[in-house]
């Protein structure tokens, strides 16, 4: 039940930020956390250099979340990302293109292809960019980052796609609360500005 609030809230505040209602494109990324010695999936992230669970996360252009699956550390982000996919043709029949980083290039772009006939889901890896001195912002990619910094403040990541969920509950009702707000101030300024209009 409480899945479906969140996608409830989802839904609501797709149309706010001037998005349709069923995504026709999303973004794909994962990250690795540490874990307490709680039981759930665990493992070592060779790369990264962190013991514990790694969340793949499936979120629209808004940053809101379409789908989540978390496994163990040491399970390669595209290994990952297959049940996510396979479950997320399914929920939204409008979805054309999903964005992903090198880390899903490869043999995976030709597997995304082959989940919709005729090759109607495209993945397109976003390529860092050239070397540049400070801070590069990747395109499309800044999004789904600022999603999993939302997630570690929250500090669910650890647990289960469930747990991911249930954050994503709480963010949104954040954006609704704001955007409710500002057309508020703005409905209150017109109403100010009318009376001198009709004199």
């Amino acid at each position: 039940m409480r899945l479906c609030y969140s996608y409830r809230l989802r839904d609501q505040a797709r149309p706010k930020a001037a998005k349709k209602k069923a995504p026709t494109t999303a973004i794909l990324d994962s990250q690795s956390v540490k874990t307490s010695g709680q039981g759930g999936p665990c493992g070592y992230d060779a790369n990264k250099k962190i013991t514990g669970r790694k969340p793949h996360l499936l979120t629209d252009t808004p940053g809101w979340h379409l789908g989540a699956e978390n496994t163990a550390a040491n399970v390669q982000d595209r290994d990952g990302a297959k049940p996510l996919l396979r479950r997320a043709t399914v929920a939204f029949g409008s979805l054309a293109k999903v964005w992903a980083d090198s880390g899903y290039s490869g043999r995976f772009v030709t597997w995304v292809k082959q989940l919709r006939s005729h090759g109607r889901l495209h993945l397109e890896i976003v390529r860092s960019p050239k070397p540049t001195k400070g801070f590069a912002i990747q395109a499309r990619r800044w999004v789904i980052e600022r999603s999993f910094a939302s997630l570690t403040k929250c500090r669910l990541l650890s647990h289960s796609a469930a747990f991911i969920h249930l954050a994503f509950s709480g963010l949104i009702p954040r954006f609704l609360s704001r955007s409710c707000g500002l057309f508020q101030h703005v409905l209150s300024r017109n109403d100010e500005v009318e009376p001198h209009r009709r004199r």
